[in-house]
């Protein structure tokens, strides 16, 4: 059976993703939809404020990557709204828009069984909050069914969990001597499962799940309300570890806490090794954005990757989706990525989850126009007066104004010890009760910073 337009595309997109950076990938090529497939031909529809820009730049790379997953003479064009199907798309097998949505609403896409590329070991920033999560992946990776027989990874959404789990798959197949690796979600589990009691096939269902040497599940929390799905997963489950199979599943929250979860399931979820994920502390979530900007090629200054990491704390997921955003923004507009410009796309896109009014970095800008110095001299060694100064009373208001420790305030202050953060809110604190000056600065910063005076 000839591939199905949906499958077509759904292979260039994969092929896209590996070859683009993810800031491009989400500018330019993560609009774009399949209008038509007419023989070897692709029709992209581009939205029109980038259509120009997108055939420009891009078409070479389209058509490099149809030629890769669809056919070695494929071509690519790119075509606006108003694109209309060749007069005999239909009978040639290709499909519009409207035909490309029916088969995905009907089932009718292609296995999804790829592992993401980019999610290896090596990508992975290692914390507090993670550091025995990524052992314990690593252990299984590394020989197995041999330790950690079910490994059962969960924590709040984006922080790392699916990582692990494609990094896993990745290493067995790169190191592990031909094993086979079956992942899928418990979405597309189910939805197999479904297709296959409708077509009557569900022992090939079985054989592709349960012949697999490595099976990787993602997010089983949506097994709650699934009372077959549930059925057949206990099965499957028992029929991998008792053949001696390495099965390793990620969630949302604990065994215990999936809900309508019956106890038998809940028991062999907890039979193995059970990992729980932390949210990551603000020094690992600088050292991720910086790794993110390393491998995609991205110019970001220090001072913009940790205002980005003090405003983002929800999940790794949320902080790299700010880091695109923040550079996407500052590459359409024309303009440089600065601390300024973090707060302003993270607010206007309702995405700055940071409780104070005020990050360190905003903090920083104020203080040196107040006190007539440059930004960097604060985060420098430098000792002039009036430098000096401004960073003493920087460091006091980000005690003041914000929920960061003094080490963490003092790493986002050029790298100083809690010791100097503690002496520099002491003089300042002093200082205030008996300089005029000086608590006129402050209470001036304030007011620049949305804080009343005290």
């Amino acid at each position: 059976m000839p591939p199905q337009p949906d499958e077509i595309w759904d292979d260039i997109r994969g092929e896209l993703r590996k070859e683009t950076p993810d800031f491009k990938f989400h500018i330019w090529i993560d609009p774009l939809e399949l209008a038509g497939v007419h023989g070897l031909t692709v029709y992209v529809r581009a939205p029109e404020h980038i259509r120009m820009s997108v055939a420009e730049r891009y078409l070479p790379l389209l058509r490099r990557a149809a030629a890769a997953r669809f056919d070695a003479h494929a071509t690519v064009e790119v075509v606006g709204a108003d694109w209309k199907a060749p007069a005999d798309d239909a009978a040639s097998g290709g499909a519009g828009g409207g035909a490309v949505r029916a088969a995905n609403e009907n089932g009718a896409g292609h296995q999804r069984d790829h592992l993401n590329p980019k999610y290896t070991f090596d990508q992975f920033v290692i914390g507090s909050g993670n550091r025995f999560a990524h052992a314990a992946a690593l252990a299984v990776a590394e020989l197995p069914a041999h330790s950690y027989n079910p490994l059962f990874l969960h924590g709040s959404p984006g922080i790392g969990k699916t990582h692990l789990l494609h990094a896993i798959g990745n290493y067995v197949e790169r190191f592990g001597s031909g094993l086979r690796v079956r992942y899928a979600t418990i979405e597309e589990f189910t939805s197999e499962f479904v297709e296959a009691v409708r077509v009557k096939s569900t022992a090939d269902f079985k054989q592709r799940f349960r012949s697999a040497d490595v099976v990787l599940i993602d997010d089983v929390q949506f097994l709650a309300g699934r009372a077959r799905t549930r059925e057949e997963f206990f099965h499957t489950f028992n029929a991998l570890l008792d053949a001696g199979r390495q099965l390793v599943m990620t969630s949302d929250c604990a065994p215990e806490d999936i809900p309508g979860l019956e106890d038998r399931l809940t028991e062999r979820f907890r039979s193995g090794l059970v990992v729980e994920l932390d949210t990551p502390e603000v020094e690992v979530r600088r050292a991720i954005l910086a790794k993110r900007a390393r491998v995609d090629d991205l110019e970001v200054e220090p001072a913009v990757i940790a205002e980005i990491a003090d405003r983002v704390t929800a999940s790794v997921r949320a902080l790299e989706g700010a880091l695109i955003r923040v550079v996407a923004y500052a590459s359409l507009k024309g303009e440089p990525a600065t601390p300024a410009l973090v707060r302003h796309v993270l607010r206007r896109l309702g995405e700055d989850t940071a409780k104070d009014a005020c990050g360190i970095g905003e903090i920083l800008d104020a203080a040196a126009q107040e006190f007539g110095v440059e930004r960097e001299a604060l985060l420098a060694r430098d000792r002039r007066p009036a430098v000096a100064a401004a960073r003493q009373v920087a460091m006091y208001l980000a005690r003041e104004l914000t929920e960061h420790s003094l080490p963490e305030i003092g790493r986002g202050i050029g790298g100083r010890n809690h010791t100097t953060v503690l002496h520099a809110v002491n003089r300042v604190n002093a200082a205030i009760h008996s300089d005029d000056s000086m608590r006129g600065a402050v209470d001036n910063l304030r007011r620049r910073l949305g804080r009343p005076s005290s």
